[in-house]
């Protein structure tokens, strides 16, 4: 971990000493606050948007319901999980099977765009640069860091400079030992992983199930294995390959992350005592010294700072910063769709 990140993040954990932990839900009506977010983001020097499951979960990655049954009934009705965040954890026998599994999980959180538009309404609001044009400006100047690892703000147009994804990729492949700090590319291999399993891909990259008359999947249809051919392994050691997500002391920072992890350290020590706004959409309580604290800590410290909260049943700021603060309890989908209007 890049030494200027360290101290980000142990500065973002200190914010629990700056606040006596009552909270408040905001001030004002819920049109108010909507309109003033609107403002912030519209005067602001700078914004800071710190992303979270609930943001993703919103433009519609559902892990549960129809969609995991959809893509996953046959591993729901063999191993009895009901989710398919369960089903990443199952210690399947061979791994023919894991990355059977992993593979459809992988694809379409990975490499489909969410049901939902929401990452294109936040490009549009934020950055709103023509996609392929980088001589054009963003609209504001901002930077990401999020915990999500479905890569959804790049497949919308983000600039990837102006990226951090603290906890990895889905798109990314690591040695399971690991025996050296590198990630690959896994998306050819993926896709020959699905296709094997007898999916077929659409014209838009959708994953399309063998179906049966009454519209639903035809399991009978799909194998839960992966050739073995298939199966990646180290090219160094010949150990397994293994996600490259935050699970334990096996996470790679390869290059990649230790850039963006830099870049993020840059971007916030550049506006430190400009009028920044820290935007946080979609944040839980798994993870919160990365962005929660933080970007309270960050708006305590610096009085030109706001800071914003949207959450669907998790939206507060600390009383301390409640007179600078934006707390919109609601759907992120109908939250920034509002604000383009």
């Amino acid at each position: 971990m890049p030494d200027g990140y360290r101290e980000t993040i142990e500065k973002g954990m200190s914010a629990v000493r700056y606040f006596d932990g009552t909270m408040s839900r905001g001030n004002g009506t819920r049109d108010e606050q909507r309109a003033r977010l609107k403002r912030e983001i519209a005067t602001a020097d700078a914004v800071v948007i710190g992303a979270g499951a609930g943001l993703s979960t919103s433009a519609g990655f559902i892990y549960t319901g129809e969609r995991f049954h959809k893509y996953f009934d046959d591993f729901a009705k063999k191993y009895c999980f009901h989710d398919m965040y369960a089903g990443g954890f199952y210690p399947y026998q061979t791994l023919e099977e894991n990355w059977a599994y992993w593979s459809r999980y992988i694809y379409i959180n990975r490499y489909v765009k969410p049901p939902k538009q929401l990452y294109d309404k936040l490009y549009e609001l934020v950055d709103g640069r023509v996609m392929g044009d980088a001589a054009n400006q963003p609209k504001k100047d901002y930077f990401i860091i999020t915990t999500n690892v479905d890569h959804q703000f790049q497949k919308a147009g983000f600039v990837k400079k102006r990226l951090f994804y603290t906890q990895g990729d889905y798109g990314l492949w690591q040695c399971s030992k690991p025996c050296h700090k590198r990630t690959y590319d896994n998306k050819d291999k993926i896709v020959k992983m699905v296709l094997a399993q007898g999916f077929s891909i659409g014209e838009d990259g959708e994953l399309i199930p063998p179906m049966q008359e009454n519209g639903e999947t035809d399991f009978s249809k799909l194998s839960m294995t992966v050739p073995s051919d298939l199966v990646p392994y180290c090219p160094v050691c010949g150990e397994p390959m293994s996600m490259n997500l935050r699970a334990d002391n096996t996470f790679v920072e390869d290059e990649g992350w230790q850039e963006a992890a830099d870049n993020y350290t840059r971007f916030l020590n550049i506006c430190e005592n400009q009028h920044v706004l820290f935007l946080e959409l979609g944040v839980g309580s798994n993870t919160p010294g990365i962005i929660k604290y933080a970007f309270q800590n960050f708006t305590a410290e610096n009085v030109l700072a706001t800071y914003a909260c949207v959450n669907y049943g998790e939206a507060y700021a600390p009383e301390e910063i409640a007179d600078r603060s934006i707390v919109i309890n609601g759907d992120a989908w109908e939250i920034i769709a509002n604000l383009l209007q």
